[in-house]
């Protein structure tokens, strides 16, 4: 588990201070109620997560590491994993979503709980506490969800939330499903207030319309206050969302996303992001990280700042062995390591984009070859020149320089069984899949 730093330790007076300098609070309720919450004694939180895929993302982290600073200054985290809402989803900008079985999403459900126990404290003395919605929802017959929970909403104040409000001007339009699921997140809050005094609930900007439902239900029928704060969407350079909706998903499961390329992904993030990306994503202390920043600056090709990123977030999310297995891989490809260390899996993360034109690695077998290899794999027009670049030394099976043009590969060059990777000069690579 990633050690997380303190806020006092941090550099900074109050957890409020912290969260804010890092940007981690883009809307909330009254700003000073806010912070005698955070600052004071310690409350009961807790942050939704819908089982609409079989795994969390990147955008998904960001909610979790805010629990995590949470969580440390001793407040204490409840994960609502949604096996209700979880059957319906939240309205998206895009269109309706396609709802799921029931066995699917409780499937996808006990997958979410383990990587959120990944990542926040699940002993110890103030563990996360997991709940699913299903358990005081599924039992609810219609006649009570409307007149103990429906009855409290007004038409014209759900109408007015921005999700809706764009999806009724849509060609689409929304159905009363989605519509209604900002009463189920509301009563959710209302539940969690009333069995464990929950004061406050978080989630993703584009989320505030279903926090403020729960926030001012527990008003109206408890006559409690309750706070509320949402953190940033977060985007590219280019201004692209980070998140599952858009195509590009950064998932946590290794499985969908493998930890190489989920390495990669925060390696070759551009100079202008890391100042954002690391207050956002990593504990790292103030000092550290204005260091760094200033560091992109003054010396963008070193990419220190990128690789420390690569280092905390990867680490927090697969774990420090599976992290240095992705560098190990990653120096290897490009001839400053051991190939044969690096696992199966991790070599086929590490090679997936050598693969050709029709998606499929270049095949070759025991005796094929050398120079034959290297023109299959893309390395060099035609086979004369391959055999004149390997006679001049600048060839190599697996980081071992080829001294005969005639060389043949053999059964030991194929990596995991699998793979033997040809490299020209320094920095062009190719990949033989064995047959």
């Amino acid at each position: 588990m990633a050690r997380v730093t303190g806020f006092a330790e941090a550099g900074f007076g109050t957890l409020m201070e912290e969260l804010q300098w890092r940007g981690l609070i883009t809307q909330s309720t009254d700003p000073d109620q806010l912070a005698d919450a955070l600052n004071g004694d310690p409350i009961t939180f807790y942050c939704g997560f819908d089982p609409t895929a079989a795994s969390l993302h990147v955008g998904n982290l960001v909610q979790l590491i805010i629990m995590r600073h949470l969580q440390a200054a001793g407040h204490h985290p409840i994960a609502l994993v949604g096996g209700a809402t979880g059957l319906i989803g939240d309205p998206r900008q895009s269109g309706e979503r396609i709802l799921n079985p029931k066995d699917v999403v409780a499937g996808w459900a006990d997958r979410l709980r383990s990587q959120i126990g990944g990542i926040l404290e699940t002993a110890g003395g103030n563990p996360v506490r997991f709940v699913s919605n299903y358990d005081w929802t599924a039992s609810m017959s219609v006649i009570d969800f409307l007149r103990d929970v429906g009855k409290n909403f007004r038409l014209g104040t759900m109408l007015a939330k921005d999700t809706v409000a764009r999806r009724l001007n849509s060609e689409e339009g929304i159905s009363f499903t989605e519509f209604s699921y900002q009463v189920l997140q509301g009563n959710d809050f209302l539940h969690l207030f009333d069995e464990y005094h929950c004061t406050l609930e978080i989630g993703g900007s584009d989320q505030w319309g279903n926090l403020t439902s729960g926030l001012d239900l527990i008003r109206k029928v408890r006559g409690a206050n309750v706070n509320v704060f949402t953190s940033p969407i977060i985007a590219d350079a280019q201004g692209r969302k980070f998140g599952k909706s858009e195509g590009n998903a950064v998932w946590l499961d290794p499985a969908m996303l493998s930890p190489y390329r989920f390495y990669q992904f925060w390696f070759n993030r551009p100079d202008e992001e890391m100042e954002n990306l690391l207050k956002v994503f990593t504990f790292l202390p103030q000092q550290e990280i204005e260091r760094l920043v200033g560091l992109s600056v003054e010396r963008p090709g070193a990419r220190e700042a990128q690789r420390e990123l690569a280092w905390e977030v990867t680490s927090l999310v697969h774990g420090e062995h599976a992290t240095k297995q992705a560098i190990e891989a990653s120096a290897a490809l490009f001839g400053r390591g051991d190939l044969s260390s690096v696992d199966a899996d991790t070599l086929e993360s590490a090679v997936e984009g050598l693969v050709s034109d029709d998606g499929e690695f270049p095949h070759a077998k025991a005796g094929t070859r050398v120079a034959e290899a290297a023109v299959s794999a893309g390395l060099f027009r035609s086979l004369s020149e391959a055999r004149k670049t390997i006679a001049s030394g600048g060839v190599y099976v697996n980081n071992s320089r080829v001294e005969d043009q005639d060389a043949l590969l053999s059964d030991g060059d194929f990596l995991s069984s699998r793979f033997a990777l040809i490299r020209r000069g320094r920095k062009s690579v190719g990949v033989v899949e064995r047959i």
